[in-house]
């Protein structure tokens, strides 16, 4: 099917489900990809500093476009640290990192009150969350408590010192890592908080060709390349507006609402043999990100509107965390992945 037609077909669809008013896509698509013209040039900028992480950089681009949080999975080496900061430097945003340890405190994070000796009176020390982009590496080698100060602030995009309550910079993006393979001294994130990380992204390690390049880079004489500064945070902003004007179908608002609820009942869905492996299901945080995530994913790929083909293609990184596990299910070494790909392969496309 041409684009063409297929803005043809999505047109029709519009005319027909629209109740109060009608959306002309074709204009809307017009505007999309005008406005969207800017995610190449920071896909081109990011493509000189990081090489073979491009899955990483565009679901960065996605939690930031959808006002979401990124939770990264990987081990160390993966160039987590230099895309966020370079990010942050093409967007000329505030970047903080902080290194998550046992001994962290609360007030290590968001900050806290300092007595002044010279004015006899308290003021504000901020804490590093008082930047846009933030990476909290290794977030499960913090107790719970700290992790907590961290989830609150991304969730109320504020922080509370003393009894004042101070606003966080905007656009906010949290990129939290954590290492798959050591468990020690570690303190496993509470499902009620993982559920607030939009996205969940495994990272593997890059292919051979792209570790040659890699290597090449970090032992020229020119040293790594710098990306320019293209835009301003005020951009994003904007942008974050344009992706909600994104427009999706009925048919796939039902789609998503569907994938969700197989995995909370999936006998509903003829996916009896995943009843017993699951403990519990997507909340209604995963429809709401899974539909976000949708729109950014058209966004990006320069399209006014959502088709199915954008809902599979982040559906495992909305819901990987989102799906709890049996017993039964590690015994038979069956992950989250296994059973979001079966219901995708189950529920019926519009």
């Amino acid at each position: 099917m041409t684009e063409s037609s297929e803005i043809s077909n999505q047109q029709e669809i519009i005319v027909n489900n629209s109740n109060s008013a009608t959306t002309d896509i074709r204009e809307l698509n017009e505007k999309i990809k005008h406005e969207s013209a800017f995610v190449d040039l920071v896909t081109m900028e990011m493509d000189k500093v990081i090489v073979g992480q491009k899955y990483m950089v565009e679901r960065m681009l996605i939690g930031l476009l959808s006002n979401g949080h990124i939770l990264l999975e990987g081990v160390p080496g993966l160039a987590k640290t230099l895309a966020i900061n370079t990010l942050s430097s093409i967007i000329q945003a505030d970047f903080s990192r902080i290194q998550f340890t046992p001994d962290l405190l609360p007030a290590d994070v968001i900050g806290t009150m300092i007595y002044n000796q010279k004015n006899e009176e308290f003021t504000v020390r901020k804490g590093p969350i008082f930047a846009n982009f933030i990476l909290a590496d290794e977030i499960n080698r913090a107790p719970a408590k700290v992790q907590s100060a961290l989830l609150e602030a991304m969730q109320e995009r504020q922080v509370t010192i003393s009894d004042k309550t101070y606003k966080l910079p905007e656009p906010f993006l949290v990129l939290a890592t954590q290492n798959p393979i050591e468990q020690e001294g570690t303190y496993p994130l509470p499902e009620a908080q993982v559920d607030r990380f939009m996205l969940k992204v495994v990272l593997g390690y890059p292919k051979k060709e792209e570790e040659i390049k890699i290597v090449r880079a970090n032992i020229s004489p020119d040293g790594m390349p710098k990306a320019r500064k293209l835009l301003h945070p005020d951009d994003i902003l904007k942008a974050r507006k344009t992706v909600r004007e994104v427009y999706m179908d009925e048919k796939i608002e039902k789609y998503i609402i569907d994938i969700v609820f197989a995995t909370r009942n999936p006998k509903e869905y003829k996916l009896d043999k995943f009843a017993p492996l699951i403990s519990y299901g997507g909340s209604p945080r995963a429809s709401i990100n899974l539909a976000l995530a949708a729109k950014a994913y058209a966004f990006i790929k320069r399209r006014g509107y959502v088709i199915p083909e954008d809902v599979r293609a982040i559906c495992h990184d909305v819901l990987r965390h989102r799906i709890g596990l049996t017993y039964e299910a590690e015994a038979e070494n069956i992950s989250s992945e296994d059973i979001i790909t079966e219901i995708l392969n189950t529920i019926e496309v519009p």
